[in-house]
């Protein structure tokens, strides 16, 4: 999905794995989201969250617009586009907000929330489904 085999200068299978893990984490926050929009009492959060849902979105169709052999590398980089936006924001943010401690927090927050995603399977789970996954 993310490449060809390594033999044809594509990624290793390690680097496919990896863009794999991306693309279905990607879906499921995305599935997630819609299935169940959070409920915000703050505009300005429901603001953010959206935000959030369409930068994943778009990272990850820009990088399916591309070659596959480039997907991973794509990847790999990622995280330094949305670093340099984040350093950016930060930035104009009052020192007395403490910006770069609230940057670093949500960094290592978005770093750990991977393993807690469950695969989407376009549905909801509950007993009426009569299906086990595995």
């Amino acid at each position: 999905m993310c490449g060809d085999l390594e033999e044809e200068g594509g990624p290793s299978s390690l680097e496919e794995l990896m863009c794999n893990r991306f693309i279905l984490n990607v879906r499921s926050v995305l599935a997630e989201a819609e299935r169940h929009p959070k409920k915000q009492p703050d505009a300005v959060f429901a603001s953010l969250d959206k935000l959030f849902t369409d930068a994943l979105s778009r990272a990850l169709k820009d990088m399916q617009a591309q070659n596959p052999n480039d997907h991973y590398r794509i990847l790999a980089l990622l995280p330094l586009v949305f670093a340099r936006l984040a350093g950016f924001m930060a930035a104009h943010a009052s020192p007395q907000d403490d910006p770069l401690r609230k940057v670093m927090e949500a960094l290592m927050h978005g770093y750990a929330e991977p393993e807690s995603i469950t695969p989407d399977h376009g549905h909801d789970h509950d007993d009426a489904q009569g299906h086990q996954h595995y």
